[in-house]
């Protein structure tokens, strides 16, 4: 099945999708216009139609095929990440895998989640009712997705929305709608109906058109934090589910296990080159451990291997464009001029990026303030854990968090005093199961995602009452 098929849109343009590795041309999609978006809106239509009506069973059984095939060809679709988004070969068979997990927590969910008994009698005046309440599909849900995870993002709209009997009109980020419509193609092949997903390429004109569309009854929006608060302007009266970054801290008290500290935070600060929204951007040590920590972070660092995101040794790919990295370069530079102090890397060619650790970061600085989105870490010591959780929590969003300590105590007043939707206790702020509710904190986002927690906001109760004579 062909994109144009998915999408029915007419031909206007081709969007040339490029490894941001090396550049060179690996596919091209019709682009969407703005002015097609009434034509997809009456597709996506009779998708709900179709949506609705397919029992339970039959939408899980179409997600648990979807979810053999993608593991069944795991290396096929994690090619393909490599190629169009430029992560390790290593980090892309494991997004394949999560994705497989996604689906299958997805028709799992499709199963199980179908509503409760309400107790009436339980109230004084209604011992003569009983009755429950179902979840109900929305209708049309538009999911935005972006380039730094372009399969199982795409997973955690696709699998909970289609798993509550709804529609979606998908745009996937221009820079990597490959995975996308392959997951899509995949899932036609396993039985869903083709309207049932729509597929729309296109840059930000069709994304205003699509979210300002009345017959959309959701967006789920992956982004940036300046694009969500677009969204939420021009969206109007419909149901907003947003992820919109984070700058996560990561908390070293003096007790804590050392090697493991050190290890997962180089991890999770530079996996997929940084372009993680739970990356490690801001690595917070006390202040007995600081000089030895900072020495052993460094020197991992410095081990990594940057570049080729094909080869099995590589382990820091490209940054998805040259803007990217040179957004990166832009911003260390300035902290650098504002008094930080480099330790290792700032060094770009190209789109890679070596790995760059910086401290005495200024607070006032964008690096300290904003979302990095790049392989740059920042590291601060500290006296006692009520500072650390001042300077954890002084950025206006934040998704996840990290601690590590021996101490259950300390562990735990973090856990309850961060700012953050989820706090990781002696592992990096970068762990995300697919099963946990993810969102952020402040401006961090609006509602959940995890399957469960995404099926139930992309669908809606409905209460049947018995009034028995």
């Amino acid at each position: 099945m062909t994109a144009a098929k998915l999408r029915i849109a007419d031909i206007s343009e081709q969007i040339t999708v490029r490894n941001p590795y090396d550049g060179t041309t690996i596919g091209s999609v019709e682009s969407t216009v703005a002015d097609q978006v009434g034509t997809l809106i009456a597709r996506a239509k009779i998708g709900t139609v179709l949506s609705r009506a397919l029992p339970r069973h039959k939408r899980a059984t179409i997600l648990e095929k979807a979810a053999g095939v993608v593991e069944s060809q795991r290396e096929d679709f994690a090619r393909l990440i490599v190629r169009e988004a430029g992560k390790t070969i290593v980090q892309a068979r494991k997004e394949a895998s999560r994705c497989v997990n996604t689906l299958k927590l997805s028709a799992e969910e499709a199963k199980r989640n179908a509503g409760e008994v309400i107790p009436f009698d339980a109230y004084a005046g209604s011992e003569a009712r009983q009755g429950w309440f179902t979840r109900e599909p929305l209708g049309i849900i538009a999911a935005i997705t972006p380039y730094n995870d372009p399969l199982n993002l795409v997973a955690h709209k696709l699998g909970p929305a289609i798993a509550g009997g709804n529609a979606v009109l998908l745009k996937p980020s221009e820079l990597t709608p490959l995975s996308a419509i392959r997951l899509v193609e995949t899932l036609v092949e396993a039985g869903l109906p083709e309207e049932i997903v729509t597929i729309a390429v296109g840059g930000p004109d069709l994304g205003r058109a699509i979210i300002s569309e009345r017959e959309v009854r959701m967006v789920s929006f992956t982004g940036g934090f300046a694009t969500g608060e677009a969204i939420a302007r021009t969206a109007g009266l419909k149901k907003l589910a947003m992820d919109l970054g984070g700058n996560a801290p990561v908390l070293i008290m003096s007790d804590c296990d050392f090697a493991q500290a050190v290890d997962a935070c180089v991890s999770g600060a530079y996996w997929a080159a940084g372009q993680n929204c739970i990356g490690t951007q801001r690595i917070l040590i006390q202040a007995p451990l600081y000089e030895r920590f900072r020495e052993a972070f460094v020197a991992g660092t410095r081990n990594l291997l940057a570049g080729n995101p094909e080869r099995e040794d590589t382990d820091v790919g490209p940054m998805i464009s040259e803007r990217a990295a040179e957004r990166a370069e832009t911003m260390v530079n300035e902290a650098i001029a504002a008094g930080a102090t480099l330790l290792c890397g700032h060094h770009r060619a190209g789109t890679v990026y070596q790995p760059t650790v910086l401290e005495g970061v200024p607070q006032t600085c964008g690096l300290w303030t904003d979302e990095v989105f790049a392989p740059v870490v920042m590291l601060q010591p500290f006296d006692t854990l009520a500072d650390a959780i001042v300077m954890a929590n002084d950025p206006e969003y934040s998704l996840h968090a990290g601690v590590f300590t021996r101490n259950i105590g300390d562990a735990l007043d973090a856990a309850g005093q961060i700012e953050a939707g989820g706090v990781m206790i002696n592992d990096s702020s970068d762990y995300r199961f697919d099963a946990m509710p993810f969102g952020g904190f402040k401006y961090g986002s609006m509602g959940r995602e995890g399957v469960r927690f995404a099926y139930e906001e992309m669908t809606q109760p409905k209460v049947v009452c018995i009034n028995r004579p």
